[in-house]
């Protein structure tokens, strides 16, 4: 029986682990509190570890410290959402502790459990028990003590995986949001699945990652309220991106290449990897030209012409990063400015109106799509300005954007806004005769004075604030509180605007969605002006996926 860890077996336990997690993803996914269409620990999670695998590929010697800098370092850059950023700090105490080891013994492999999840805890501001920190802490404090019983490292490890899975079970009693929602946390099974992938390799029989078909061609569904997309406008059809590995080409010659095909075109490239983003009518012939040069690791074909029925803007007309993998090129300004800006949106509408603020860079992300480390250091490093403002717009965003504030030695202020609303009022508000300390506190008391809701659509059956909700009703939310629940999207807004409102309020600003028709926009809107005569409403189209309305009450 083993007693001890190599440097082989240590790298197979982690890409075992890793392939747990990922094929456990969609599960993961379904494992949020509220029944909203944008699950996505389960997504941040693997494209975190991922991340960690690929930078793991680099260390071609088996020796514990290289692989455990090495996941470190992936997983801190391509840490996504909390969950992700979380696990990137679990794996970055693991290999401080495994640090100039040739071999890890049950006592020693205790302790990096240990190291990971004290890591973890000083990287959230406020811990919240019920949740992933709660499981890496029991379980590694379990470990501790098993350690000085057991010898073998299967024993062991079988003994800590049940421990961890008694944990993830408890979640709900700690946690009433879990429980009330019928569910575990979901970045703790995250991590439950990692460590049973490690326990398969360690048993010898490591799992395999499910085999999916690395080219992903995306056209949205069918809108539910939207009309036959238009292609007016829409010159080339097609926004093709792909990742391609070669020591045969350099960037500059992709790019090169790439401009025979469409526009809106983003090269980067790094130690022979090459990101690509096109807008072509022929998305097959830049993929054939590719290929002549080396092999294609990830691809992601989307059709605008369908999935832009109510664009008002070309993306052209916007700075976005999607997903870039390195900062050396496309400088948004040369000249030194006092203050720059990036954020995080989804839709063509809310891109154009942060555009109209002065936002210097636009990350196309949010819900289900959370950006990461990596994201926002190359957006960063991209703004040639004294003061740097990062508004993430989502609560699932901001540790990855501290985490970037960290890496960068520029002068980064993170922005905590938690929704498109909170962003557009600090961008309004903004005073450019103040310095940049001074704006940071006039943007908490705005944060603490406007109010947000958000309405779409419940993706399972639940019971949650006293309210009954099946698969597939309309869900009016506001704060962290399900506001009501029921079968029309303009009579559950109201009630979501209805809850906001009181004697103090002077605006309501509503965003509509890419599945809201314009005309019923405008409908809704005079509607809610007719019910609030005394309070100024504005709409704006936002053309966000998954939600009708996103509101505020100011």
């Amino acid at each position: 029986m083993k007693e001890s860890i190599d440097g082989k077996l240590f790298r197979e336990m982690f890409i075992s682990g890793a392939n747990c997690l990922q094929n456990n993803k969609d599960l993961i996914d379904k494992l949020n509190v509220f029944p909203v269409p944008d699950g996505d620990t389960g997504t941040n999670m693997s494209h975190t570890i991922i991340s960690a695998v690929k930078e793991l590929e680099k260390v071609k010697v088996d020796d514990i410290t290289e692989i455990g800098k090495n996941l470190s370092k992936g997983s801190l850059m391509g840490a996504r959402g909390n969950s992700g950023v979380i696990l990137s700090q679990i794996i970055r105490g693991i290999a401080q502790s495994v640090e100039g080891k040739k071999e890890l013994k049950v006592d020693e492999f205790a302790k990096a459990l240990k190291s990971g999840s004290a890591t973890a805890y000083k990287a959230v501001m406020k811990p919240i028990e019920g949740t992933i920190l709660t499981v890496i802490r029991e379980t590694s404090e379990f470990a501790t003590k098993s350690a000085k019983k057991n010898t073998q490292i299967i024993i062991f490890l079988e003994e800590v995986l049940k421990e961890a899975n008694k944990s993830l079970d408890k979640t709900p009693e700690k946690l009433p949001a879990l429980k009330e929602a019928g569910v575990v946390d979901s970045g703790g099974k995250g991590l439950v699945c990692l460590l049973e992938g490690m326990l398969m390799a360690a048993k010898g029989t490591p799992i395999e990652l499910i085999d999916e078909s690395s080219v992903v061609v995306q056209s949205p569904a069918p809108s539910r309220n939207g009309k036959a997309a238009s292609e007016k406008d829409i010159k080339y059809g097609y926004c093709t991106e792909f990742i391609l590995e070669s020591d045969e080409v350099d960037s500059d010659t992709i790019r090169d290449i790439v401009l025979n095909y469409g526009d809106s075109i983003v090269v980067v490239g790094y130690d022979g990897v090459i990101k690509v983003h096109v807008h072509t009518n022929n998305p097959g012939s830049v993929l054939q030209e590719a290929l002549k040069y080396g092999q294609l690791v990830t691809t992601k074909i989307e059709n605008m012409r369908l999935q832009h029925e109510h664009t008002l803007i070309d993306d052209e007309e916007v700075d976005y990063i999607e997903q870039v993998s390195s900062d050396e090129e496309f400088p948004v300004n040369e000249e030194e400015k006092e203050n720059g800006f990036i954020t995080t949106t989804m839709g063509s509408g809310l891109a154009e109106i942060f555009d109209e603020l002065g936002v210097d860079i636009v990350i196309e992300g949010g819900q289900t799509m959370n950006p990461s480390t990596e994201d926002f250091v190359n957006a960063i490093n991209m703004i040639n300005a004294k003061n740097i403002f990062i508004l993430p717009n989502n609560g699932n965003v901001i540790m990855a954007a501290n985490q970037a504030k960290e890496l960068s030695d520029k002068n980064v202020y993170v922005v905590p806004t938690k929704n498109i609303p909170q962003g557009i009022s600090c961008l309004v508000s903004f005073d450019y005769e103040a310095d940049a300390q001074k704006n940071m506190e006039n943007f908490d008391e705005i944060l603490v004075n406007i109010k947000s809701g958000e309405v779409t659509y419940a993706v399972r059956d639940t019971i949650m604030d006293g309210i009954e909700v099946v698969e597939g009703d309309i869900i009016g939310i506001s704060g962290k509180k399900l506001i009501s629940s029921g079968k029309d999207v303009s009579g559950v807004t109201e009630s979501v605007i209805e809850s906001m409102v009181d004697d103090d309020s002077d605006i309501i600003t509503i965003y509509y969605g890419e599945d809201v028709e314009e005309d019923s926009a405008r409908a809704f809107a005079e509607k809610v002006q007719d019910i609030y005569a005394d309070i100024d409403v504005e709409l704006y189209y936002g053309g966000q996926p998954l939600y009708y309305y996103l509101v505020s009450v100011e």
